[in-house]
């Protein structure tokens, strides 16, 4: 039988990655889109190449392995060069864990914040957000060492997640602390559980 695919997103700060080692804790198979991207953009690989395209050899470190940073300079304030990058990136992100995906017996898990905005939510069997309110979240991300304006300014980058909530099919709250999470993690694999079973 196929694995079982949950799409796990949610805002900066909002306990997402919190839920996903508890998902890996259960036996589940966690990747993390931002080291999918990491594998993309190391010297020769599909990423790198794309990021070369769009922006020209000098986005490169000296060892040939895309500079993050410059990246992110470069399509910060300018909404063409993000989506240029996006509609470069988000389908090789896509193909990679439908590879993985492919070879992972029982669940399979895509942790990915901007899972929805992506449109990958037609390759999940469950949509699953964490959410948080917006000044939790601020003070979640400062108190990690993010500077206030940086949190704030990628926390608008992120938009006000209506998309992402009206896309899930399952919400986790985090306005509490972790014993109530973990609750509602309990809960959410039981879901998970039945779910399989019915397929």
């Amino acid at each position: 039988m196929s694995a079982f695919l949950v799409g796990l997103t949610g805002g900066m700060a909002s306990g997402k990655s919190t839920v996903a080692d508890w998902l890996h804790d259960a036996g589940y198979r966690v990747i993390d889109a931002d080291e999918i991207v990491a594998d993309l953009y190391a010297p020769g690989g599909a990423g790198t190449e794309a990021i070369v395209r769009l922006f020209g050899e000098g986005f490169l470190d000296g060892d040939g392995s895309v500079d993050h940073r410059a990246v992110a300079k470069r399509v910060f304030d300018d909404d063409e060069a993000l989506e240029s990058l996006e509609q470069a990136i988000h389908p090789l992100v896509r193909e990679r864990f439908a590879q993985i995906a492919a070879q992972t017996d029982g669940v399979a898990v895509l942790e990915a914040t901007l899972l929805v905005e992506a449109g990958y939510t037609t390759d999940f069997d469950l949509i699953v957000t964490v959410e948080a309110d917006g000044d939790l979240r601020l003070e979640r991300a400062v108190a990690r060492g993010l500077e206030r304006t940086e949190a704030e300014a990628r926390m608008r980058a992120q938009g006000d997640g209506a998309d992402r909530r009206a896309a899930a099919d399952w919400e986790i709250s985090n306005n509490a602390g972790l014993e109530e999470l973990r609750a509602e993690v309990d809960v959410l694999l039981s879901e998970i559980d039945q779910l399989r079973k019915g397929r």
